[in-house]
């Protein structure tokens, strides 16, 4: 019997689809969702991109990945920040209790979905195009996944089929 892991973290470019598959998917799995970049404003007190605006990239980083650790919540979809996968330790945090699931789209979509990435609040270094960054983190998206879904093509109702299919949710025999 493989025991399900109690939370489902979304990782993933921005623009894939994390927010609006975690709010559907938490509805359909009967689970609260919770966007950390929402709870990064909230405790910050401002926008992402005024983080990064005002104190650094990596000052987001840093944020994020406090945050990441200071979750202590069960039976959650999580949906991540584009750059959680920069923190090792945040990663390793939540792949103990959580299975993570990298929503893939391809860098064309992705453009197209998000017209202008400078106002998104992307922990990026300064000299970063969109290409290299989608290049960097979607090796780090795949070391971390416990799932991958392509949802290139596909909308928010076929990747949460997608996910809740790739779930391994096996429960006891009844007896």
């Amino acid at each position: 019997m493989t025991l399900l892991r109690s939370n489902i973290v979304l990782i993933g470019m921005p623009g894939s689809g994390k927010s609006t598959v975690g709010i559907l998917l938490a509805k359909l799995l009967g689970k609260t969702f919770v966007d950390t970049d929402v709870l990064i404003q909230t405790l910050e007190g401002r926008p992402l991109q005024d983080i990064v605006d005002r104190s650094g990239y990596l000052a987001l980083r840093a944020i994020e990945e406090k945050a990441l650790l200071g979750l202590l919540i069960n039976n959650h979809v999580i949906a991540t920040g584009g750059s959680a996968v920069y923190s090792h330790s945040a990663m390793e945090y939540l792949k103990k209790n959580c299975t993570v699931v990298f929503l893939h789209v391809d860098l064309d979509t992705l453009k197209a979905r998000v017209r202008d990435f400078s106002i998104r609040g992307l922990a990026k270094r300064p000299d970063q195009t969109i290409d290299d960054l989608f290049a960097e983190r979607c090796t780090l998206y795949r070391k971390y996944a416990d799932i991958i879904v392509d949802c290139t093509g596909l909308n928010r109702e076929e990747v949460c089929t997608k996910i809740i299919q790739k779930l391994e949710i096996r429960r006891p025999a009844e007896e």
